[in-house]
């Protein structure tokens, strides 16, 4: 039995090659596995599961990257891979439609899942990053369902030029901010582990991708950051069969 898990790969019309690398990985490295995780951050934006509906009339592309990605993930699943999808801080509004579109199941942020008998925590991240002040604001906002209502109801058209809106505010949030506030709180992490009873967290977010020896209340424990994807390469936390998870770059 086999486990992959991967994160950050931010899919976009403007990042072909990156495309081309995940449904290659697909094929070659995914087809046969047992389970395949994505944690969060799959699509660089989305903006609602009704762009499915989108495909001859979207010039942006993100219509037909959707179903294209739905395709190749539902082609997986009937093949018997199991697949679960976690929201992040781009895709936090893909919703039911899209994950049954793909064989998917969406999965809780944080997510405690047994491997071979040993309990491990998935998260996308983010929510670490409590010296972030600003983004924690926001993120908090945009994970009301008042507010994901509110912005579902608007013209996809709106919702497009919010996304790019957003996806730019984030970009220059992120160049004036010090490497620290956009790194996990040491604290955050202990607890996190601590509340969960688990001795391995797995995650991404960060873009760094390292494994991370701790110690939690006098017991040995890891934490695994997955990297994000970029033309050529891609990163991925590998659990075999009674084995313990391992994280490796991969050439797309």
């Amino acid at each position: 039995m086999s486990t992959l898990i991967v994160s950050d790969l931010h899919l976009h019309p403007e990042a072909p090659e990156v495309i081309d690398g995940f449904l290659g990985w697909l094929q070659k490295r995914a087809r046969g596995v047992d389970a395949l995780y994505i944690l969060g951050d799959f699509f660089e934006a989305w903006i609602g599961d009704d762009i499915l509906d989108m495909v001859d009339v979207d010039a942006s592309g993100n219509a037909a990257l959707a179903a294209d990605i739905a395709t190749a993930l539902r082609r997986l699943a009937d093949d018997g891979t199991a697949i679960y999808l976690m929201h992040g801080n781009r895709d936090f509004l893909l919703g039911q439609r899209f994950a049954a579109a793909a064989g998917a199941k969406l999965l809780a942020d944080p997510a405690l899942v047994m491997f071979h008998d040993e309990p491990m925590l998935l998260m996308h991240g983010d929510s670490l990053c409590t010296r972030d002040e600003a983004y924690m604001a926001f993120r908090a906002q945009s994970r009301q369902p008042e507010w994901q209502q509110q912005v579902l109801a608007m013209p996809i058209a709106d919702r497009i030029t919010l996304a790019a809106s957003l996806r730019q505010q984030s970009g220059e949030a992120t160049s004036n901010k010090a490497d620290d506030i956009m790194d996990v709180t040491p604290d955050e992490v202990v607890q996190a582990m601590r509340d969960h009873g688990v001795t391995t967290l797995i995650h991404g977010h960060t873009h760094r991708p390292a494994i991370h020896e701790l110690e939690i209340d006098g017991m040995p424990a890891q934490r695994i950051v997955l990297g994000d994807w970029q033309p050529g390469r891609g990163w991925e936390v590998v659990i075999e069969s009674e084995g313990r998870p391992t994280l490796q770059q991969i050439d797309l």
